[in-house]
């Protein structure tokens, strides 16, 4: 009886699906009309792994309207629309705590990089980085209409170039209250807290002191702190114990974004990262970890160039390339930092991902590049050159410097979420990492299903509960009953990330179906073109 159903009603599911303008219409009517129907959608025979870690187990999953209203034996059960998940995995849709979403968004309101991964939520804001004011984002985002929802996280970077620049310096007693008046709004606003980018200017001139007040503020609303540390190379340790310093003294919950190891000396360094994190915890600061599942990260070729050489702006770090008494001193910090950082030990591990000025030299390496400008490519003469792609300007760059292993342990740990560090996906566009199409793919496939790094349980929990806790969204990250119908549905055998490093531009495949909000925004691995996405307040908020 129930197989009959399933059959009977999945035609009309694949009908209202692949031609959705056309019988959009009739089905509304047929559910408004049908006052029999249990439900508006049955999601029936899957493979339930609800979220918590808890094992996976049988059940069908009742939907009405945005709400999961029932999980069980529906089998005696209607609905306009019954969803066969046969041998498929059901779980909550994946949760994103670290994006950089606010690129490609607005060119791609259907975030398909994301939705064929099963993430069902962006987070915007990271890295320092993010919208200002909170409220006009968050109305701008309401009148585009987007697929996935989304949430920001307020800036520290963004408020303190605000008011006091990009000067190294300590801000002032009257700078200071007027940044922290800016965290405020913010999170009456609706931010989820406070994120820092004390790696890039001008997070990298900010005092911890100064960070400790303004997460105090975040914290009085419930907020979190989420930060890429002013260090992952040789200052690794130190910049963890700093980041804990601030959660421990702010009284605030902290999170360790994109937590890696730079730097072929440094790898293995994450026993001690973790450590302290341990240590930590056991005297009850509060403090998780996110990461992505690659050996190379991506950033700004400035990240090649010393912070100092780039204080006061573009115009100012330009000045000191031109002249000869700092000239030197700079390529000097560039080949360290190609030698012993980011550069893995080699010029052709730093590639460039976006370069809209000059499309010629994305997806070459600095290796490439200055052998395409009739130099040895050994690694003073990629320091020239990489004083000449900064000087083109807004060039992006992915640096394979990542240590495996330390990947492996870091996710390993039961304080780690999942997180892309990635825009939407403008397909295409430049050379990008891979990351924007295929870390949540890339975890369940490559690393629980073919490596067994960790369970398929404990992945579901990294991507979906675990970030939805810290980040205090309520109602999402678990398949429980009265919870948001938030749902990824995939082929535990067949999912996987295609994009890689040489051909970056390729979606995840064995996502079946995804809904957010109730609504099915990806069927049979297609995107629908339904944008039901909403705006996901942070706990501070305070309605106009």
């Amino acid at each position: 009886m129930k197989d009959q159903r399933v059959r009977s009603a999945r035609s009309l599911v694949s009908l209202t699906l692949v031609a959705r303008g056309a019988l959009s219409f009739s089905l509304l009517f047929f559910s408004s009309a049908s006052l029999a129907q249990d439900f508006d959608t049955i999601i029936a025979n899957g493979r339930i792994v609800d979220g918590s870690g808890n094992p996976w187990y049988e059940a069908d999953v009742g939907i009405r309207g945005d709400r999961i209203v029932s999980i069980g034996d529906l089998s005696t059960k209607q609905a306009a629309q019954i969803i066969d998940a046969t041998g498929l995995v059901v779980a909550p849709g994946f949760i994103d705590p670290h994006t950089h979403a606010l690129r490609g968004i607005f060119d791609v309101p259907t975030a398909e990089s994301s939705l064929l991964q099963g993430v069902t939520t962006l987070t915007e804001g990271n890295d320092g980085s993010s919208p200002f004011p909170i409220a006009a984002h968050y109305a701008e985002i309401e009148a585009k209409r987007i697929s996935p929802n989304w949430a920001v996280f307020v800036g520290q970077g963004t408020i303190r170039e605000a008011v006091v620049g990009r000067d190294d310096r300590d801000a002032t007693p009257l700078e200071l209250e007027r940044m922290k008046a800016m965290v405020a709004e913010a999170m009456r606003d609706g931010a989820l807290g406070i994120s820092t980018g004390l790696f890039y200017v001008p997070g990298s001139f900010t005092p911890t002191e100064e960070v400790v007040e303004l997460s105090k503020v975040a914290a009085q609303y419930g907020g979190i702190y989420i930060s890429h540390m002013r260090e992952e190379a040789n200052q690794l340790l130190d910049s963890v114990s700093e980041t804990i310093a601030i959660g421990e003294q702010a009284g605030i919950p902290v999170q360790i974004t994109h937590h890696k190891v730079i730097g072929v000396q440094n790898w293995g360094a994450s026993v001690d990262s973790l450590q302290l994190v341990d240590e930590a915890r056991a005297r009850g600061v509060d403090v998780t970890l996110d990461q992505y599942p690659y050996t190379a990260s991506q950033t700004s070729i400035n990240a090649l160039i010393p912070q100092w050489a780039q204080e006061g702006g573009r115009g100012k770090m330009l000045e000191r390339l031109e002249s000869p008494e700092t000239r030197g001193t700079v390529k000097a910090a560039i080949i360290d930092k190609i030698l012993f950082d980011r550069g893995g030990g080699d010029p052709k591990n730093v590639s460039i991902s976006r370069s809209p000025n000059d499309r010629s030299i994305e997806g070459k390496n600095l290796a490439e590049i200055t052998r395409d400008r009739g130099l040895e490519p050994n690694v003073e003469n990629a320091a020239e050159v990489t004083m000449a792609i900064v000087e083109i300007g807004n060039v992006s760059a992915v640096y394979h410097a990542i240590g495996p292993l330390d990947v492996d342990r870091i996710m390993q740990h039961p304080a780690v979420a999942i997180g892309s560090d990635g825009p939407v996906g403008v397909f295409g566009e430049g050379a990008p990492h891979p990351r924007q199409y295929g870390t949540f793919a890339r975890v369940l496939g490559h690393y629980v299903r073919e490596r067994g790094v960790i369970s398929l349980e404990n992945a579901i929990r990294k991507m979906t509960s675990l970030t939805a806790q810290r980040l205090s969204i309520r109602d999402r990250g678990l398949l429980v009953e009265g919870y948001f119908a938030d749902i990824a549905i995939f082929d535990p055998d067949t999912i996987i990330d295609k994009a890689t490093f040489e051909q970056p531009h390729q979606y995840a495949v064995g996502v079946n179906t995804v809904l957010v909000n109730g609504e099915v925004v990806v069927a049979n691995g297609q995107h629908t073109g339904a944008r039901p996405g909403r705006v996901l307040r942070g706990p501070g908020y305070q309605s106009p």
